[in-house]
């Protein structure tokens, strides 16, 4: 990365902020900003909104019932809309379509233990062969609904399998639970590209920047579109201590620099309005993101993720 000093650093981050991530230089710098929005998306809604990419579920409440018809997803992109779907590849979630009940008494060898922050998730020992096979399953139905691309979500399960202090009586290395992780992320890219007959569909892992650690030939970072960043700046509607921030960023550089989009969520607006201390969070977060060539989205602090996030004059 080259090194700015004095004010010509000051000019370059003035530069980024006033222009905006379109003028990033970055894979997708086009697209100017995104939004996320996992339950209840009406896509009509979504292509009036002026969001250029949006990352939903491929179902309005996660179960195959709900599933959106393709002619919905046709119709974010007419409206010139990407629309990417979200998908866990480190967890299993108990209202998926490929969920059994008997796996609560008689689990499956790959399913571990539950989330205890999100119930109905369960980690998963995402390096199995009977795991990737749903996974192939669910990338064919987010394919078959004409997504443009997928969010992988849970990447940093890797971190999961290498805690000896994880519970499950089994950990690996932090090397082979990443190399496992690179591994599977490549598997699931070379199977959508076998489905979608080119590599123009959009790969964005989210969060687990630190795998880049080992990617050693480069090969994890040569195949995404990107990546997608949590609570970068703020825990919620409280800063993040700056040792952190700095230690992320480092790594999320190395995304940018290689000409890759980087999304980044904050989940900062507390629904007080565009007024006060809620207002100054809400742009003090976007100015700093733009500042670092990453495209940010204001997204509520309850974290649900229901609603899509206009805020006048900011967002989109």
């Amino acid at each position: 990365m080259i090194r700015f000093k004095g004010f010509l650093f000051a000019f370059f981050l003035l530069f980024l902020a006033g222009c905006g991530v379109e003028e990033s230089g970055q894979e997708g710098g086009h697209i100017g900003s995104w939004a996320y929005q996992l339950q209840g998306a009406d896509p009509y809604e979504i292509g009036r909104s002026g969001f250029k990419l949006v990352v939903t579920d491929y179902s309005r409440d996660g179960t195959e019932g709900e599933r959106y018809s393709r002619d919905e997803i046709d119709a974010l992109r007419d409206e010139g809309v990407i629309p990417i779907a979200y998908i866990s590849v480190g967890e299993a979630e108990d209202y998926r379509f490929y969920w059994q009940e008997e796996w609560l008494s008689q689990p499956p060898d790959w399913l571990g233990h539950q989330n205890p922050e999100w119930e109905g998730n369960y980690e998963v020992r995402y390096w199995n062969s009977e795991w990737k096979g749903i996974l192939f399953d669910y990338l064919r139905r987010i394919e078959e609904e004409g997504f443009e691309g997928v969010y992988l979500d849970k990447i940093d399960a890797f971190e999961y399998w290498s805690d000896p202090e994880n519970g499950e009586g089994f950990c690996l290395s932090r090397e082979e639970a990443a190399v496992r992780m690179i591994s599977l992320v490549l598997e699931l890219r070379d199977y959508l590209e076998g489905l979608h007959g080119d590599s123009d569909f959009y790969f964005i892992p989210q969060n687990g920047e630190e795998i880049l650690d080992f990617d050693s030939a480069g090969m994890y970072l040569e195949n995404i579109s990107g990546i997608g960043v949590e609570d970068l700046f703020y825990d919620g509607t409280e800063p993040q201590p700056e040792d952190e921030v700095s230690f992320r960023t480092n790594y999320l550089g190395r995304f940018r620099d290689a000409g890759k989009l980087v999304l980044s969520v904050d989940y900062v607006d507390d629904g007080s309005g565009v007024v006060g201390e809620n207002l100054l969070r809400i742009k003090n977060y976007r100015d700093r993101a733009l500042a670092l060539g990453f495209l940010p989205y204001a997204a509520r602090s309850d974290r649900a993720l229901d609603e899509l996030n206009v805020i006048d004059g900011i967002q989109p």
